[in-house]
């Protein structure tokens, strides 16, 4: 079962943020990780982000599903994402 992506306000600021080639990179990044979220990624103890989190190079993607729906909250640095 194929997932939809949704971006959040937040999301959608921190991808515009990133250099070009960063961008494509999580763009390409997404859309594998549509074909199977739940095992492709790992899940979070602290919630504040999001319940699952999926590594790309030194940035993460924080989300969160519900039902079929992968809504993005959080695309930040590894240093940065969790504070």
């Amino acid at each position: 079962m194929d997932y939809v992506i949704l971006l959040t306000k937040n999301a959608k600021k921190d991808i515009d943020r990133l250099d070009g080639v960063i961008q494509k990179r999580v763009a390409k990044k997404l859309i594998y990780l549509k074909s199977d979220p739940i095992n492709l990624s790992k899940a979070l103890i602290d919630f504040e982000q999001g319940q699952y989190r999926f590594r790309v190079g030194d940035f993460r993607i924080c989300f969160d599903i519900d039902g079929n729906k992968i809504v993005v909250n959080r695309i930040r640095h590894r240093k940065e994402v969790y504070k």
